[in-house]
């Protein structure tokens, strides 16, 4: 019979298959909507920004840092590009000369109503493989485990 040690041992370690498994599926989808958005001239942070931006009035770059998966020291150069294209343009919003906003111009709207879509459609049939009680149940579980380290000082 195991030692109450050697089961604790076993026990502490018993998140690591889903660990991997977490890490494998995240490559897997990365390398997979990755490709598609190249297709579609644009790399993957800039599709995030993009994306982030349609169909809103703009976002100031703290809280277009906190709405993509873009990391704030990234985000700038990410806006300098998409603005040096066309696609998005800083607004100095009257009532706070300080600050501005992000947004979109009619160029990258057009290129938001076009690449968005397109890469939904392309996501969607890997989706609906899992039932919608199982893509449910997958969202609460990932809610969780993200809760989990959100807020979670580092040891």
């Amino acid at each position: 019979m195991p030692s109450d040690a050697t089961t604790d041992a076993k026990d502490s370690t018993a998140f690591l298959p889903t660990m991997r498994e977490l890490a494998r599926t995240y490559q897997a989808f990365a390398n997979y909507s990755d490709t598609h958005i190249r297709e579609l001239g644009l790399t993957s942070p800039q599709f995030d920004v993009i994306a982030t931006l349609g169909n809103t009035d703009g976002m100031s770059m703290k809280k277009l840092a906190e709405a993509t998966l873009v990391t704030k020291g990234t985000l700038t150069g990410i806006v300098d590009r998409l603005e040096k294209k066309g696609f998005v343009r800083r607004v100095v919003p009257p009532e706070n000369r300080r600050s501005f906003t992000i947004v979109l111009t009619p160029e990258g709207e057009t290129l938001f109503q076009s690449t968005f879509p397109q890469h939904i459609a392309y996501l969607q049939p890997r989706f609906e493989q899992l039932t919608p009680t199982e893509l449910k149940k997958l969202q609460q579980l990932l809610k969780k485990l993200r809760s989990s380290f959100e807020g979670a000082s580092p040891s």
